[in-house]
C-alpha cells in the first residue's frame, strides 16, 4: 500500500472504512492478565491492522529509540480487532505525530528546544500488582531521564532571591555606606541610591522580560545575551563577566579576611604596627601623642585568603546540594546583624556611646541634609564628579546570580523574575531607608571619621556586626565561585571556541575543572592582596553584561518578531534602551579609563571569536533586523525600474549547464572568480543556480545536498552570493523557470552569466545547441542581459596580474553594459594595469571621423578613458563576389562551416520528406533561409577577422552578442557563434537589455 498524501489519498478504496473509528468507541478496563505495551511513535501507512494484531504482543526494549522506529503498535493477549487498530492510528493520514506523542512529553519525554534530535528511549513496562488495579513504572536510558530525575532542582527561594541577596549584601554597606551619606548628604545620598537602584531594577525587567521567552539552558546572562545578540557578542561579555566573577571572589574574601583580622589582632601570624603622632596645642604649647595601630600584614591576608578560598571551593565541589544547606548559614547571620543595627538606630543614644551618635534627631538630618565632600584619610580624595558612584555601585551588583544558576532551577520563567526582581527592590529600599536613618542619626564627623558606625550602634554588641561583615562576604565570595564556573562551562558547551572544550560540562553534572580553573584565578588574585587597581574593571565588567541585558531586550522588543512572546508583560523597548544608556553612563561617570580598557578587552574577545569561532546560528536578534531591514529595504525600493545610478550588477551564475566537470565539484572554479570582477570593492550579489535533470520528488535530496555543496564552495571562494538548486526535466525547462521566478522586486538577476559550450562539437553533444538557443532567447524574452565567457579555464584569478589591453568591439547599442564591465575589470588588481580599446564596428560608407569624435564625446561625458578606434567592414550585400556563394580564397574553416551546415540541412530535410511532416528541430518548426545563412556567416567571418588583426595580444576581448533569428536552425547558430570566437582565447559575448545602465549625468 502507498504513501498517500493529505487526507489518505492513495490508500485502496476498500481500506477507507478502517481509518474511521468506532462510532461510539471506548476504552476498556485493562485487566490484570492483560500484556499490554504501547510506545508512542507514528505508524507506517504500510502497516495495515491484520499484521498489527497477528504479530501478538510487541516488546520495546529498553535503549530503543523513538524516532528510528516510525510505527506505533498496541496488541494484548487477547486480541483486537483490525477495525480497532486502526481507529487508533486515524491521525496518521495527517503525516505528522499525533497529540498524544506530544502530550507523552510529561509522561518522561524531554523536550529539547535547541533544535538537537533527543536520544531518549523510554517505555511503560508492568510492574507487579493485584487486582485490576495495576503500577506502571517509567524506564529511562541513562543517557536521557535518569540524570534528569536524579538532579537536584532549586526553587526560586533558595535559587534565585537568596544568591541575589547574598551577593548584593555586601561589605559596602557596612562599612562605606555611613561614609557615602556623610560625604554627600542626604539628599546627594538618595539621589545616587535612586540612580544606581534605577539603573538595576531597569535590567531587572529586561531580564525577567528575556528570561520568560522561551526555556532557558545553563549560561544566565551569557545565553540570554549570546541568543539575543550573536555569539560573538555572547561570548565576549560573558568570558568578561565570567573575570568579574572570578576576580570579584577574590575581593571578597580578602574583604572577610581584612575584617576578621581587624576584630581579632591576635589571630595575625605576622603582626604590623603603624605609630600615629598627633600634634595638639595646650595653653598655647605644643603636645605630641604618638598612638600605635595595629594593621593586617599583607601576608596574613594571603595566608588566611587562601585558606578560605580552599573551603569555599570545597563547598562548591560539594555540587547543589551542599551550597543549599551552606547558603542560609551564611545570609541568616547577615539578615540578622542588619536587624540588630535597626534596633541600635532606635534606640540610640545608648550609655557609653560615641559623641557623636545624636540618636534619630530632626536637627542632625537637617545639618547632614547637604553635601560636604572633603579629604578623608579613609578614602583618598573624593571629588562630586564619580567618586561615590564608584564606591557606592558594588553595593548594588549582583542581580545576575540568581541567573548564572539557570541550569538548576526548576522553573526558570518563574524563578528569575521574580526572586530577582524582589531581591534588587527589598535591598533597594533598605538602601534608602538607611540614607534617612544614618543621616539623622550622627554627626557629620562621625559619618566621616568612624568607619564602623554600624558596628557602633549595633545592638547588643559590635561583634554582631563583624559577624555579619565576614559572613555578608563570604556568602557573597560563594555565590562568586559557584556562578562563575557555571557560566564558563555553559561557554564552553556551546562549542564556539575549541580553546574552552576543556572546560565543558554535561548536562546535570557539575563543571569542576571550571570550578578549579576559578579557584586558581581567586587564588592568584588573593596572593596579590592589593585589588584597588582591578576591583574598578569589575564595576565595569557588570555594567558591561547589564548593558548587554538591557539592548539585546531593547532589539528583541523594537523587532517585535513572531518569537517574542516573553510571560512577563512589564517591559517596553524604551525602558530596555535607558537602561542600557544608564550602564553606559555610568561607566563613564566612575572612570573612563576602566571603561576603555573594559571595552577593548571585550572588542579584543570579539575580534578572536569572529576569526578562530565556529559559526553558530542562534536565531539571535541581529538576523532578525537584518530581515527586517531587508524587508523593507526592498519594500521601499517598489518594483519600478531601477535609476542607473544605482544600478548594480546582479550575475545569475550558470554552474554547470556543460562541461566536463568531476561530480564533487559543484562549479568551475574560475566562474566565482569572474563573478567578483564583475563587483566593485565586492559590492553586490551573486546567485548561483544550477539544474539537476529528473523528478523532483525522486531528486529533493540530492538538490538539498547539492545546494549544500554550493553554498560551500561559494564560501570557499570567497564570493558574496547565494545557492540556488532546481530539479527540472530539462536545462531548457529549468532555465525557463529559473529566469521567471528567481528574485524579488529589483534584487532580481539582471545580467545572465553562463560558459561557452566549447566541446559540443568535440563531444558529439548534439542537444546543446537547442539548449544554447534557448536560454539566450529566454534572456532576452525576460529582459536579461547575458555574459558568455569563452576561456574560463585561463581566466586569470586574484593573484595573475595582466599587462595589455582589453578590447571592446562595440556593434549595438546595448545600454552601456559593455563600457561598465570593461570599468569594473580595471578595479580588480588583476586587470588595473591595462588600458580599455574601443572599436567601433561601422560600415564603409560611414564617417569614421564624426563617428569617433561622438564616441569620445559620450566615454568623456562617462568618466571613462579609453582609446576610440573606428573599424568599418564591408557588408554582405556590398560584397558582389558573395551572390555566388564561397569564395576560391575563403578560409578552410569558413568552408568547413558551410559543409557541416548544409550536410545537417540536408539531414533535417530528409527526414521530413521521410516521415511526411514540416521541417523540424528539437520539436519546433523551423524555416530554412540559405541566403541568411550565407549572411550570417559572412559577417561572423568578417567580424573574426578584424578581431584577430587588432587584438589577437589582448588581456581579454568584449563583442556583442548577436541574438539567435526567429525560428531559424539552432545548429546554424551555434556554427555562427564557433566561428565568431574562432582561435580567439578569451572574450566575452555581451548582450545588454532595454535599459541603461550608465548616464552622464550626475
Amino acid at each position: 500500500m502507498e504513501r498517500g498524501g493529505f487526507g489518505g489519498a492513495g490508500r485502496h478504496d476498500e481500506e477507507a472504512p478502517a481509518m474511521r473509528p468506532a462510532p461510539q468507541q471506548r476504552y476498556r478496563t485493562v485487566e490484570s492478565h492483560d500484556r499490554a505495551v504501547v510506545q508512542m511513535a507514528p505508524m507506517e501507512f504500510g502497516s495495515s491492522a491484520d499484521a498489527s494484531a497477528s504479530a501478538g504482543p510487541r516488546y520495546i526494549k529498553p535503549g530503543t529509540n523513538l524516532r528510528t522506529d516510525a510505527r506505533m503498535h498496541m496488541a494484548s493477549s487477547n486480541g483486537r480487532s483490525s477495525n480497532g487498530s486502526q481507529g487508533d492510528s486515524k491521525l496518521e493520514l495527517f503525516g505528522f505525530d499525533s497529540l498524544v506523542n506530544i502530550l507523552g512529553l510529561k509522561r518522561g519525554q524531554w523536550l529539547n528546544v535547541g533544535g538537537e534530535e533527543p536520544v531518549v528511549s523510554n517505555y511503560f513496562s508492568p510492574a507487579t500488582g493485584t487486582g485490576t488495579r495495576r503500577r506502571w513504572r517509567l524506564e529511562a536510558s541513562a543517557v536521557g531521564l535518569g540524570r534528569e530525575e536524579t538532579e537536584t532542582k532549586l526553587d526560586t527561594m533558595m535559587g534565585v532571591f537568596v544568591p541575589c541577596l547574598q551577593n548584593i549584601l555586601g561589605i559596602i554597606y557596612y562599612i562605606r555606606f555611613t561614609w557615602i551619606v556623610g560625604m554627600g548628604g542626604v539628599w546627594q545620598s538618595l539621589v545616587l541610591v535612586a540612580f544606581c537602584g534605577s539603573c538595576t531594577f531597569l535590567t531587572t525587567i529586561s531580564l525577567s522580560a528575556i528570561a520568560t521567552n522561551g526555556a532557558m539552558k545553563g549560561g544566565g546572562p551569557y545565553y540570554l545575551i549570546g541568543r539575543a545578540l550573536g555569539p560573538e557578542v555572547g561570548v565576549s561579555i560573558g568570558l568578561c563577566f565570567f573575570l568579574g566573577n572570578a576576580v570579584a571572589g577574590a575581593m571578597y574574601v580578602l574583604g572577610a579576611v581584612e575584617t576578621f583580622l581587624d576584630a581579632v589582632p591576635s589571630a595575625e601570624f605576622f603582626q604590623e604596627s603603624v605609630t600615629v603622632v598627633t600634634n595638639t596645642f595646650v595653653n598655647g604649647t605644643a603636645a605630641g601623642n604618638a598612638t600605635t595601630i595595629s594593621t593586617p600584614n599583607l601576608h596574613d591576608l594571603q595566608v588566611y585568603g587562601i585558606i578560605v578560598t580552599i573551603l569555599l571551593c570545597f563547598i562548591v565541589f560539594g555540587g547543589v546540594k551542599i551550597i543549599n544547606k551552606v547558603a542560609p548559614a551564611f545570609l541568616i547571620p547577615v539578615l540578622f546583624s542588619i536587624l540588630c543595627i535597626y534596633i541600635g538606630v532606635f534606640i540610640a543614644p545608648r550609655p557609653n556611646a560615641s559623641k557623636w551618635i545624636t540618636g534619630l534627631s530632626i536637627t542632625t538630618l537637617k545639618d547632614n541634609w547637604s553635601s560636604d565632600y572633603q579629604r578623608t584619610n579613609n578614602a583618598g580624595v573624593p571629588d562630586p564628579n564619580g567618586a561615590l558612584l564608584g564606591l557606592y555601585f558594588p553595593a548594588v551588583t549582583g542581580i545576575m546570580a540568581g541567573s548564572n544558576r539557570s541550569a538548576s532551577l526548576k522553573d526558570t520563567q518563574r524563578s528569575i523574575p521574580i526572586g530577582t526582581l524582589h531581591a534588587t527592590i527589598s535591598t533597594t529600599m533598605m538602601y534608602l531607608l538607611s540614607v534617612f536613618l544614618f543621616g539623622a542619626l550622627s554627626t557629620r564627623e562621625g559619618l566621616l571619621t568612624d568607619r564602623l558606625l554600624c558596628a557602633a550602634v549595633a545592638w547588643p554588641s559590635p561583634a554582631v556586626v563583624y559577624a555579619g561583615i565576614i559572613l555578608s562576604t563570604l556568602g557573597a565570595a560563594l555565590q562568586s565561585l559557584t556562578g562563575a564556573p557555571r557560566l564558563l562551562a555553559a561557554i564552553a558547551n556551546d562549542d564556539i571556541l575549541p580553546v574552552l572544550n576543556y572546560f565543558k560540562a554535561y548536562e546535570g553534572s557539575e563543571p569542576h575543572v571550571a570550578t578549579l580553573f576559578t579557584s586558581f584565578i581567586c587564588i592568584s588574585c588573593v596572593i596579590i592582596g592589593n585589588l584597588d587597581v582591578i576591583t574598578p574593571t569589575i564595576t565595569m565588567f557588570f555594567l558591561l553584561c547589564y548593558a548587554g541585558v538591557n539592548l539585546s531586550c531593547f532589539l528583541l522588543d523594537l523587532l517585535d518578531a513572531p518569537s517574542w512572546r516573553p510571560r512577563w508583560k512589564l517591559h517596553h523597548w524604551s525602558l530596555s534602551l535607558i537602561g542600557a544608556l544608564l550602564c553606559i553612563v555610568i561607566m563613564f561617570m566612575i572612570s573612563w579609563t576602566f571603561t576603555v580598557v573594559s571595552l577593548a578587552l571585550a572588542s579584543l574577545i570579539y575580534y578572536y571569536v569572529s576569526l578562530k569561532g565556529k559559526a553558530g546560528d542562534w536565531g539571535d536578534g541581529f538576523k532578525s533586523a537584518y530581515f527586517q531591514l531587508a524587508l523593507r529595504s526592498l519594500r521601499s525600493m517598489g518594483a519600478n525600474q531601477v535609476h542607473p545610478k544605482n544600478w548594480y550588477p546582479i550575475p545569475l551564475i550558470f554552474c554547470r549547464p556543460w562541461g566536463k566537470l568531476p561530480e564533487d565539484v559543484p562549479c568551475h572554479p574560475k566562474l566565482a572568480d569572474f563573478a567578483n570582477c564583475m563587483k566593485k570593492k565586492g559590492r553586490g550579489m551573486s546567485i548561483f543556480v544550477s539544474i539537476i535533470d529528473g523528478d523532483y520528488h525522486e531528486s529533493a535530496e540530492d538538490a538539498k545536498t547539492a545546494c549544500r555543496q554550493l553554498s560551500a564552495y561559494i564560501d570557499y571562494r570567497r564570493c558574496e552570493g547565494v545557492a540556488e538548486i532546481i530539479v527540472a526535466p530539462s536545462t531548457s525547462i529549468g532555465f525557463r523557470s529559473i529566469v521567471q521566478t528567481m528574485g524579488l522586486g529589483n534584487l532580481k538577476p539582471n545580467i545572465v552569466v553562463m560558459r561557452y559550450p566549447e566541446i559540443w562539437r568535440r563531444e558529439n553533444l548534439t542537444q546543446i545547441p537547442s539548449t544554447f538557443v534557448s536560454i539566450i532567447n529566454d534572456c532576452i524574452t525576460a529582459n536579461k542581459a547575458v555574459v558568455i565567457v569563452k576561456g574560463l579555464d585561463e581566466w586569470p584569478n586574484e593573484y595573475q596580474r595582466q599587462y595589455g589591453t582589453i578590447d571592446l568591439y562595440w556593434i549595438v547599442r546595448d545600454g552601456g553594459l559593455m563600457l561598465l564591465l570593461s570599468q569594473l575589470l580595471l578595479t580588480k588588481e588583476s586587470f588595473e594595469s591595462c588600458k580599455i580599446q574601443v572599436f567601433c564596428i561601422a560600415e564603409e560608407d560611414t564617417e569614421a571621423e564624426e563617428l569617433k569624435a561622438d564616441v569620445k564625446k559620450f566615454l568623456y561625458d562617462l568618466r571613462m578613458q579609453a582609446d576610440v578606434i573606428v573599424v568599418t567592414v564591408k557588408s554582405w550585400e556590398a560584397d558582389p563576389d558573395r551572390s555566388g556563394g564561397s569564395k576560391k580564397d575563403d578560409p578552410e574553416v569558413y568552408r568547413s562551416v558551410q559543409s557541416r551546415i548544409r550536410t545537417y540541412i540536408s539531414q533535417l530535410k530528409e527526414a521530413a520528406e521521410r516521415e511526411r511532416r514540416p521541417l523540424m528541430e528539437g520539436g519546433k518548426q523551423v524555416v530554412v533561409d540559405e541566403q541568411k545563412v550565407e549572411k550570417f556567416l559572412y559577417t561572423m567571418l568578417k567580424l573574426n577577422a578584424t578581431i584577430l588583426r587588432h587584438s589577437r595580444m589582448a588581456v581579454v576581448v568584449l563583442v556583442s552578442l548577436p541574438p539567435p533569428p526567429l525560428n531559424h536552425l539552432a545548429y546554424c547558430y551555434m556554427e555562427y557563434m564557433d566561428l565568431l570566437v574562432e582561435n580567439i582565447p578569451r572574450i566575452l559575448i555581451v548582450r545588454g537589455y532595454r535599459r541603461d545602465v550608465v548616464t552622464l549625468f550626475t
